[in-house]
């Protein structure tokens, strides 16, 4: 594996987490595409064996479980070429209605999962002469009811720099990829865990959170279903996983990098009132007055 290879060509393996769907399941097979041997994370047999290919290798890691992770790091063993940290789930609810169980298992799948699949990577790409890319998912705006999602996401982008900076003099790079909306099952699945959240609020909490709730679900089933197709999104993650100058950071989809752009201009009030813009319409007829910002 070397540094000077440029993306047409294989050097070395490429992890990518949470190919099951969407995403992950659309880079694992760009990147093989492009001639990568493809570690593809998965969560069930089944999964595995509806996703074998050419250059696509399935893996059932629990990004959660240290066994699993272990058992992936000697998989990898010292040919590895990048990790994609794509696996995650999204649990959307206010901060005072999430129970501390549902905070804790955002951030043992969003941030902890991944750090510690970073440090078994980070690992195997240190005793390499050649370069290997750590790819993690970060996040600069948190709507109203994704306090849980998007801290684990905030926390991410802080660890990635932190980790790009310590592994700077190592030709290590940690590269941040932010999508904005992106055609996949995720809002589904967050509907279900949304409206499962809902049914165990309190009725106070029902009559101050409830409608926000339902237009959080809207506004996410019509962001995805509007959103980038998966497939455009996986060729800018491969782009960034196998150029051989990577930018610290790459933005997916034209709402992405306009949200990253408003969060650094806008004062916070007023990027609060274009969010709640933005949530309005999927309001309920008659609740729109609900929106806060």
């Amino acid at each position: 594996m070397t540094t000077s290879r440029e993306c047409g060509e294989a050097s070395g393996g490429i992890v990518v987490t949470g190919a099951s769907t969407g995403i992950g399941l659309a880079t694992a097979r760009e990147l093989a595409h492009r001639g990568f041997h493809v570690l593809a994370g998965v969560r069930r047999e089944s999964e595995a064996e509806a996703l074998r290919a050419p250059n696509i290798e399935p893996v059932i890691p629990d990004i959660t479980d240290r066994d699993h992770i272990t058992a992936l790091e000697e998989r990898v063993g010292g040919s590895l070429r990048a990790l994609v940290n794509n696996a995650g789930i999204a649990i959307n609810a206010p901060v005072e209605a999430l129970p501390m169980s549902e905070w804790r298992r955002q951030f043992d799948v969003n941030l902890f999962g991944h750090i510690a699949v970073t440090q078994a990577a980070a690992r195997a790409a240190t005793q390499q002469e050649a370069r290997s890319q750590l790819h993690l998912d970060g996040g600069r705006v948190a709507m109203h009811a994704y306090g849980a999602y998007a801290g684990s996401k905030f926390a991410l982008e802080a660890v990635s720099d932190s980790l790009r900076r310590e592994l700077a003099s190592q030709g290590v790079e940690a590269i941040v990829v932010a999508p904005g909306a992106v055609k996949t099952n995720i809002a589904m699945d967050g509907a279900v865990t949304a409206d499962r959240i809902v049914a165990a609020m309190t009725a106070d909490q029902n009559r101050r959170y409830g409608p926000l709730m339902q237009a959080i679900i809207a506004h996410s089933a019509s962001f995805t279903t509007n959103g980038t197709p998966a497939g455009e999104a996986a060729k800018v993650i491969a782009k960034a996983a196998t150029t051989r100058n990577p930018r610290t950071r790459y933005t997916i989809g034209r709402d992405a990098a306009m949200l990253t752009r408003l969060s650094r201009a806008l004062p916070d009030r007023l990027l609060d009132r274009f969010l709640a813009f933005l949530l309005r319409p999927h309001y309920a007829t008659g609740r729109k007055a609900q929106v806060h910002g």
